[in-house]
């Protein structure tokens, strides 16, 4: 069976029906991930001895029919994500002898459901950036073009899911660190609403802003994921909502959709631009109602950068030698942190709710839950750089690096958001677009994003990475 071209779902039908053994999928899917390895290297820590005592767990549970919704699969989780037993050095050299006793609770509802974690994936140090290199791994390439980011800071478990090394991967988004890799890479990437997937215990920086959340290559694997990390709570009924939704999932004949090309002020490359007209084009001839507007509001930027940069700082500052042993680049990111004042910082945090108010009546006026625009500006640009020389005309400067304008937002006001791909730029590199709806519309933005994926008709498989693979077997067999 061609495994790497399949999708979750039907490798988990595969293993229920015994078509393949977890242990036989397991083993595939370790040698295509040394292939994957060698050319792209997306994984900081390879966990194969641990995966095949799972996988031979789940093979007991599958020949009695048990076994989780995950039973079986293969799936990476990030290299920041706590792992009982398994070092977590967040990709510093300062944090290599770090290892948990606890394991984060997303985490740990994966292995629940039967899922069989072989590898953890790389990030920038401390997550910091939207690229994924470090002094202790290396750098991550894009299996679209190796010479090309894979964007961060899930940039490890983006390129492996773009190259067939598990159909599923956890990642964590911050800042868009779940959909910068996903849109540079053409896969899915789902951030969900703050604190519908438990994280702790976890590291305790940038507590506010971050959610745990699926990287996949098809919304309906991506949906599956989430369906097992997340929780019900106090807020919001998530589980509920999904199994509504899956009775009467929304359709796009009549929906209200607001659209933005730009939010008003993004930089966006003209391919981008066009191509997402051409998207809209479709989603009009779908039978949705297309109304343009956006919240009215200028970059968050600078409310995104102060208390992210204040936050990650005012927990490296209490160590014995804050600075010692840290990357240039990351030293200058909390430095930077350092600079920002106390009331800087509480001027930003009562800045989210002026955000969040905007994007509440931008809503309101329209009479929709649905918000759609690019997800970046850019193509995916060489690993020479931190961030894109120009998105569009405008140039990136620092020390606010404006290329990832259409994410702060979802962070800062804890919506959902979903990146898909949505075709081909200029550079023969992946484009994509995001969906994103109020606070606990969760399941509401991936019927969207699932009915937007149908109409764009997406093949997500890099050039090089799942050929090679595939003519590897022909010539073994």
């Amino acid at each position: 069976m061609n495994f790497a071209n399949k999708t979750a779902i039907e490798l988990i039908a595969d293993l229920r029906a015994h078509k393949i053994s977890a242990t036989e999928l397991l083993e595939q899917t370790i040698a295509h991930a040394e292939h994957v390895a060698e050319s792209y290297n997306p994984f900081s820590i390879k966990l194969y001895d641990r995966a095949r005592a799972a996988a031979a767990e789940a093979d007991k549970l599958l020949t009695e029919g048990l076994g989780g919704p995950l039973c079986g699969l293969p799936i990476t989780i990030k290299e920041s994500q706590w792992l009982a037993g398994v070092p977590t050095t967040n990709a510093s050299r300062t944090q290599a002898d770090v290892i948990p006793d606890e394991t984060s609770a997303a985490v740990l509802r994966l292995e629940e459901a039967g899922a069989v974690i072989f590898a953890k994936t790389t990030c920038p140090e401390f997550c910091l950036t939207g690229t994924t290199s470090s002094e202790l791994f290396g750098v991550t390439s894009n299996p679209w073009n190796a010479e090309r980011t894979c964007g961060g800071s899930s940039g490890g478990a983006g390129a492996a899911v773009a190259a067939g090394a598990g159909t599923l991967s956890l990642g964590g988004d911050g800042g868009g660190s779940i959909r910068i890799p996903a849109a540079f890479c053409g896969i899915v990437g789902f951030k969900p609403s703050f604190k519908a997937v438990p994280r702790e215990p976890c590291n305790p920086s940038w507590s506010t802003i971050v959610s745990y959340g699926p990287m996949a290559r098809t919304v309906a694997d991506a949906r599956l994921m989430y369906s097992v990390v997340a929780a019900n709570n106090d807020e919001y009924s998530y589980i509920d909502s999904l199994n509504v939704h899956a009775q009467h999932p929304l359709t796009l004949s009549g929906q209200k959709i607001i659209v933005s090309e730009d939010l008003g002020f993004a930089p966006i490359d003209d391919d981008v631009r066009m191509t997402f007209r051409r998207i809209v084009h479709l989603l009009k001839d779908a039978g949705a109602e297309i109304i343009y507007d956006h919240p009215h509001l200028p970059s968050s930027v600078i409310a995104w950068a102060t208390s992210a940069h204040y936050d990650s700082w005012s927990f490296q500052k209490d160590k014995e030698a804050p600075l010692e042993g840290i990357e240039q680049g990351t030293r200058e990111t909390l430095e930077f942190g350092a600079s920002i004042t106390e009331d800087e910082f509480n001027a930003a945090e009562e800045h989210r709710e002026v955000i969040h108010n905007a994007y509440t009546s931008m809503f309101e006026r329209n009479g929709s839950t649905t918000f759609i625009t690019p997800t970046l500006g850019v193509e995916a640009f060489k690993h020479s750089r931190r961030h894109p020389k120009y998105v569009g005309s405008t140039r990136i400067t620092n020390p606010w690096l404006d290329w990832v304008a259409f994410l702060y937002d979802a962070n800062l006001t804890g919506m959902p958001a979903c990146a898909l791909p949505m075709g081909l730029g200029d550079e023969q590199l992946p484009l994509s677009i995001q969906v994103a709806g109020p606070r606990g519309n969760d399941a509401a933005v991936l019927d969207i994003a699932e009915q937007l994926e149908s109409i764009i008709g997406w093949d997500n498989n890099p050039k090089d990475s799942l050929k090679e693979a595939d003519d590897n077997a022909s010539d073994q067999a």
